[in-house]
């Protein structure tokens, strides 16, 4: 009982932290206006953003001496400015917007293209406390004979946000476009994205992690499967290669964002009390989430058991296969079997 008091003492203290230097800071696209009201700002903005460009296409203006000092002039001036270290809400208005600023920014400078940081705010301290800390210190195992998912979907029903966002994305999720396409798989993910996106965690993650009785163990696995319409948002007619996968999800500022986010907070820690790293449990839920309509949408496999995919595999990787594996073993097969992403420890009673 104490060691539970301390945690949530010591989690409560981190979080209000976390708030006030988020507090202190804007998010990308208000600090890109009042960056673009100070003339010294805009001038250096837009010079910073003209030797990324240029550095992109490989452009000799940018290469010379002279040019490389007006370029490092610049990015040192963008440290000062109110764009450094912005971060962006999800589902916010022009979201696409604020997360191709923060990449530019980013990318200046950090000066590579890696997946490092998390373009995304923290998770509030509400969620945290539901999420992160309720499923480890009680202790309280799943009923073996209540069908969870079924109760989730009701209780999803019930909600007028949930029922109204679940109903936005079943629609296009199940409408056949022509006879070669089931659906329109781009309205669907956008879809889903809101769901995941405007829905209380309560009722969202509730059907996505929902746990099933032992003695329905097919049908209820199956319902929890469904609950994004594999069919649309998840399944194509062929496979493609995982590292392709991620190639197409980075050149999109919506996916590449969500992936970041994922790798960012569902890095496992053995000596924390979560098993995440940064004791982000929440963070780590909500990004697993928040990587549901994109091209890299996970997803259950069909079987008994909890294992999660993306749709891709690595065959045809030739010299890029030992790559391939560990994309897939590190950030889908280690993650979510460590105690941060382990699918069974996520399983919420509804």
């Amino acid at each position: 009982m104490i060691l539970a008091t301390l945690i949530i003492v010591l989690s409560l203290l981190g979080k209000y932290s976390n708030s006030l230097c988020f507090h202190l800071r804007l998010d990308c696209v208000k600090a890109s206006e009042q960056c673009l009201k100070e003339y010294t700002c805009s001038t250096k903005y837009r010079t910073m953003r003209q030797c990324v460009a240029g550095r992109e296409s490989n452009f000799s203006a940018v290469t010379g001496p002279e040019a490389q000092g007006e370029c490092r002039s610049a990015i040192d001036a963008m440290k000062q400015s109110p764009l450094y270290n912005c971060r962006c809400r999800r589902g916010m208005k022009k979201e696409k917007n604020c997360l191709r600023i923060f990449w530019s920014i980013f990318q200046s400078l950090q000066g590579n293209d890696l997946l490092e940081d998390s373009p995304y705010e923290p998770v509030n301290s509400r969620l945290s406390d539901i999420f992160r800390l309720a499923p480890i210190i009680s202790g309280e195992p799943a009923s073996t004979k209540e069908n969870n998912c079924l109760n989730a979907a009701k209780a999803c029903n019930l909600n007028d946000t949930c029922k109204k966002y679940r109903s936005a994305y079943i629609n296009p999720c199940t409408s056949r476009v022509s006879a070669s396409e089931v659906c329109n798989k781009r309205k669907c993910h956008k879809a889903l994205r809101q769901f995941f996106d405007k829905v209380p965690p309560k009722y969202s993650y509730g059907m996505l992690f929902c746990s099933c009785p032992a003695g329905d163990q097919t049908a209820c696995a199956e319902r929890r499967r469904q609950t994004i319409v594999p069919v649309c948002s998840y399944e194509d007619k062929d496979k493609p290669n995982c590292l392709s996968l991620q190639n197409a999800c980075k050149t999109n500022y919506i996916c590449r964002s969500r992936l970041a986010d994922f790798i960012s907070n569902c890095q496992p820690e053995a000596h924390s009390t979560s098993g995440c790293l940064r004791e982000n449990y929440a963070d780590c839920l909500l990004a697993y989430s928040g990587l549901i309509g994109t091209v890299m949408t996970p997803n259950y496999l069909r079987s008994l058991g909890i294992s999660l995919s993306p749709w891709c595999d690595c065959s045809n990787s030739g010299n890029s296969k030992p790559d391939c594996d560990k994309f897939t073993n590190d950030i889908y097969s280690y993650v979510w079997e460590s105690r941060c992403g382990n699918i069974q420890a996520l399983m919420i009673k509804i």
